[in-house]
C-alpha cells in the first residue's frame, strides 16, 4: 500500500504561503480553443467517441474526470447528451416505421413470390451490410469511409466498399422485377422511402448546429451549450467545472499521468549534494611549500548551515520560463509565447468524490507540504505546458525536485498529446457549405438511410443500456477511483507529422535547458558542487545517452564506437526472448 500523505491540511495560512502562487482560475481561452470546438463537432460524427466520453464522465461519475489540459470538457459532454437525446429520438421513430413495415408485411406475407423471406428480412440486410462496410464507429450523421478496412487485409478490403451498393441494387432489382409480374411488393417500397426523412431531418439539424455554433466565428463568440436542467448533471457539471482546470489531481498509482498525453523521452538524475571541495595546503615546514591561499581557509557559511529546499529549485526556474515567454512574446509569433506554467499537487485515490477539497487555501497547504516531503503518495510537480499548432499539439513537462538526505532527485517526464481526429475538421465543409442544396440532401438522405438506419438503432440501444446501467449502478455512491480516460486522448490520432516531431523536440530541449539553468543556480548559490549535474544535463541535452542506474547492458558513444551486451543470464537460466 502507498503511504498516505499527511493530515488533511487545514485552512490557516502558514508562513510559506508567500511563496506559493495564488489559485488561478483556468484560462479563458480553453472553452474556445480549436480543440475544444472539434471535439464537441466530434461527437456528431464518431458515435463511439461519444459514447465512451458519456461512458467516461457520467456513468462513471466516482471518478475525478483527468485534467483538461487546452480544452474543456463540459461544452464537449453537452454536446454529446444533445447528439444522444437527438439521435434517440430520430431512432425512435424509425423504430415505429420498422414495427408497422413488419407487422404489414407478415400480414401480406403470402403475396409475394420471389423471395423466400419477408421483405423486411430483405431490406434488414441491406440496412446490417451497409453499417457494417461504413464501420462500427459510424454515427447516424457520419462522414468517415469504411472504417472497417483498418480491421481488414487483402482482397476483402478492396470488396467491403462496394458490397452495399451490389446488395442495394440486387433487392432493388427483385423489387421491380416482383412488381413487373404483378406481385404486391408495394410495402418494399414503400416502407424503404420512409425511412428517409427521419434521417434527412436529423441530418439537417446537424448541419445546423456545425453551422450555427460549431464553425470558427460562433464558436469564437462565446456560443455553448448547456448541461440538461437536472439533479444528476447539475452535480456532474459543478464537480467537472471544479477538478478539470484545478492544481489538484487524483490519481491511481497504475494510471498516473491520465489527460497528460504520451509519455515523451523522460528522464531523471539523482546526485548527491556536496559542498565545493577545498584542498588542505601543504605542510608549512616543506622546502619551498608556498604559502597557503586564502581560497583554502574553511568558512562554514550561511549557504552551508541552510540546506537546498525543492522550494528554493523551483523557485529559480520559474523566473527563467517567465522570461522565455516573455522573449518569445516580444520578438517572435513562437508558441512558447503563450507557455504556461504552474504547480499542482498528485493525490492518490481515497476519498469519494465529493469529499475532495478542492479550496485555494487547502491546494495552497498541500503544495507547500508535497514539494519537500518526497513522498510516494502526495506528490509535487512543476507544470510547464505549450500548446501548438492550434492546440492540436501539446507538449506538458512535469517536473519533481526533492533534495532529502542530503541527495537532490530532479525528474523530467515530458507529455504529448498528439492532434485531434481529422475526421472532426469536417465542421469546417458543414459550416461553410451547408448540405448544398435540397437535391443533394435528399439523394445523401436516401443513399445514407439504411446504414444510418441501423446505426440509429445502435445507438438507441446503446443509449437504454447507458441509462439503464447508471440508473441501477448509482455510480455517485461507488467506490472512490481515479480517471481511467480523457475526453482528450479518445478524441486523438496516435500519430503526429514530421515538422510536430520537430518543433516537439525544440519545445522540449528549449524548456529543458532552463530547468536544468535553474537547478544550476540553486546549486551554486548554495554552494554545492555543479560537475556532476552538468555532466548529466550534457548527456541528456546533446542526445547522449544518460543511464542513472544501470543493471547489464551495454552504451557506446563517439563517432565510431559501437557496443554489444549479451544477456548471460537468459542464457544461464536456459530461457530468453526472441
Amino acid at each position: 500500500m502507498p503511504e498516505q500523505p499527511s493530515s488533511p491540511p487545514t485552512s490557516t495560512a502558514s508562513s510559506s504561503h508567500t511563496t506559493s502562487p495564488p489559485q488561478t482560475a483556468a484560462p479563458p481561452e480553453y472553452g474556445r480553443s480549436e480543440a475544444t470546438r472539434l471535439l464537441c463537432a466530434g461527437v456528431y460524427f464518431d458515435g463511439q467517441f461519444r459514447h465512451r466520453v458519456i461512458q467516461e464522465l457520467v456513468e462513471h461519475e466516482e471518478r475525478p474526470i483527468a485534467p483538461s489540459l487546452g480544452y474543456d470538457a463540459l461544452p464537449v459532454l453537452a454536446h454529446a447528451l444533445r447528439a444522444r437525446r437527438r439521435e434517440t429520438a430520430t431512432g425512435l421513430v424509425l423504430l415505429a416505421v420498422w414495427a408497422v413495415f413488419v407487422g404489414l408485411d407478415l400480414a401480406d406475407i403470402g403475396s409475394q413470390s420471389l423471395l423466400p423471406i419477408p421483405w423486411f428480412l430483405a431490406y434488414g440486410a441491406v440496412c446490417f451490410v451497409s453499417w457494417f462496410a461504413r464501420g462500427t464507429r459510424s454515427s447516424l450523421f457520419t462522414l468517415q469511409r469504411s472504417v472497417i478496412k483498418e480491421a481488414t487485409r487483402g482482397r476483402l478490403k478492396a470488396v467491403l466498399p462496394v458490397l452495399p451498393f451490389a446488395i442495394a441494387v440486387v433487392y432493388w432489382a427483385l423489387v421491380l422485377l416482383s412488381l413487373f409480374r404483378g406481385a404486391d411488393a408495394w410495402i418494399a417500397v414503400v416502407f424503404p422511402i420512409l425511412l428517409v426523412p427521419p434521417v434527412w431531418a436529423y441530418r439537417t439539424h446537424v448541419v445546423s448546429v456545425m453551422r450555427h455554433q460549431l464553425s470558427r466565428d460562433a464558436f469564437a463568440k462565446g456560443w455553448r451549450a448547456d448541461l440538461p436542467a437536472t439533479e444528476q448533471f447539475r452535480r456532474i457539471g459543478a464537480a467537472i467545472a471544479r477538478e478539470q482546470h484545478a492544481r489538484l489531481a487524483i490519481y491511481d498509482p497504475f494510471r498516473p499521468f491520465v489527460g497528460a498525453g504520451e509519455p515523451y523521452k523522460p528522464w531523471s538524475v539523482a546526485m548527491e549534494l556536496k559542498h565545493k571541495s577545498w584542498s588542505a595546503p601543504p605542510e608549512a615546514g616543506e622546502a619551498g611549500a608556498p604559502p597557503p591561499p586564502v581560497s583554502f581557509v574553511k568558512r562554514e557559511s550561511a549557504s552551508e548551515a541552510a540546506p537546498l529546499t525543492g522550494r528554493e529549485v523551483v523557485e529559480l526556474i520559474k523566473p527563467r520560463l517567465a522570461a522565455l515567454r516573455n522573449s518569445a512574446a516580444a520578438t517572435s509569433r513562437d508558441r512558447l509565447r503563450a507557455l504556461e506554467v504552474d504547480e499542482l499537487v498528485y493525490l492518490p485515490v481515497g476519498l469519494p468524490r465529493d469529499q475532495v477539497d478542492y479550496g485555494p487555501e487547502v491546494i495552497r497547504e498541500h503544495l507547500d507540504r508535497a514539494i519537500g516531503e518526497g513522498a510516494e503518495a502526495r506528490r509535487h510537480f512543476l507544470r510547464v505546458r505549450v500548446g501548438a499548432w492550434d492546440e492540436q499539439v501539446a507538449i506538458c513537462l512535469l517536473v519533481r525536485i526533492h533534495t532529502q538526505g542530503g541527495m537532490l532527485v530532479l525528474e523530467v517526464a515530458p507529455h504529448v498529446l498528439t492532434p485531434v481526429r481529422p475526421e472532426f475538421k469536417s465542421v469546417d465543409v458543414l459550416a461553410a457549405h451547408g448540405g448544398g442544396g435540397p437535391l443533394r440532401d435528399g439523394v445523401r438522405g436516401v443513399l445514407t438511410s439504411p446504414s444510418a438506419g441501423f446505426a440509429a438503432g445502435i445507438a438507441m440501444c446503446q443509449t437504454a443500456l447507458s441509462l439503464f446501467r447508471t440508473w441501477l449502478m448509482m455510480p455517485q455512491y461507488a467506490l472512490p477511483d481515479a480517471p481511467a480516460a480523457s475526453v482528450r486522448e479518445l478524441g486523438s490520432v496516435k500519430e503526429i507529422s514530421l515538422f510536430q516531431e520537430m518543433d516537439l523536440s525544440r519545445y522540449v530541449k528549449t524548456l529543458q535547458d532552463r530547468i536544468a539553468n535553474g537547478v544550476q543556480e540553486a546549486l551554486r548559490n548554495k554552494g554545492y558542487e555543479t560537475g556532476v549535474f552538468d555532466q548529466y544535463i550534457i548527456n541528456v541535452g546533446e542526445g547522449g545517452v544518460f543511464i542513472g542506474g544501470m543493471s547489464g547492458g551495454a552504451v557506446a558513444s563517439g563517432e565510431r564506437a559501437s557496443a554489444k551486451h549479451t544477456d548471460t543470464s537468459a542464457e544461464n537460466s536456459g530461457g530468453g526472448r526472441g
